[in-house]
């Protein structure tokens, strides 16, 4: 048992604050579906602990990097029929946060469920987000505690600026980082048999040229 759980329990004022966390828990759950109704498509926005969080315009060598790393992934993805990957626009509904990941894949036994008017999407294999200023904080600290407790099974977190990735692998509900990828090539665990050299990642012509590789 978690040990702020386990104080909690032992308290006598137990009823006291199962009470509280009860009524915090309907107005966050209010928020949420306020955010749901009012969310639009032409703006990148996640649910996190009760707030809704907005993003500001991503800078050119994060979007060159989504779509470096989203062209690969996809490519391999169609090719071998193994499911879907989306974007940055996909609203994963976790528990109790709403994360939009920069990347994310899910197998095909879920991706065979989509709709055209799907909005919500479940719990993805595979999440990668791309770090800058205004997100490492949540991207090593919330996601990553709520992506391994909800069951994504890889991790990647991907530096533009040192030009590597830190590939987090899930083991008994949390993650364990497996390397810190500097050069060379990086290997994904769910998409077995994709090894992706880091330039092709972090470069559109070293990218453009692997993709024909891929063939």
């Amino acid at each position: 048992m978690d040990n702020v759980l386990k104080d909690i329990i032992d308290s006598p004022k137990l009823p006291d604050y199962v009470k509280e966390l009860q009524q915090y828990l309907l107005q966050e759950e209010a928020k949420r579906n306020a955010f749901y109704e009012n969310v639009r498509d032409d703006e990148k926005a996640e649910f996190i602990n009760g707030a809704v969080i907005y993003h500001s315009p991503a800078k050119e060598k994060h979007n060159v990097v989504v779509g470096n790393l989203s062209y690969i992934l996809s490519k391999f993805v169609r090719e071998h029929k193994l499911g879907v990957i989306r974007g940055e626009k996909a609203l994963v509904k976790l528990r109790r946060n709403d994360f939009e990941p920069d990347i994310c894949f899910f197998r095909k036994e879920f991706s065979d469920s989509f709709k055209a008017d799907t909005m919500f999407y479940p719990v993805p294999d595979f999440v990668a987000e791309v770090l800058s200023d205004s997100t490492e904080k949540r991207d090593r600290g919330v996601k990553f505690v709520d992506y391994a407790f909800n069951g994504v099974k890889e991790y990647w977190l991907v530096n533009t600026d040192q030009k590597s990735i830190e590939q987090y692998i899930l083991e008994n509900d949390a993650f364990i980082l497996t390397e810190k990828v500097q050069h060379g090539t990086i290997r994904c665990r769910v998409l077995e048999g994709l090894e992706i050299p880091l330039d092709a990642i972090f470069d559109e012509d070293t990218n453009e040229l692997f993709l024909k590789e891929m063939v």
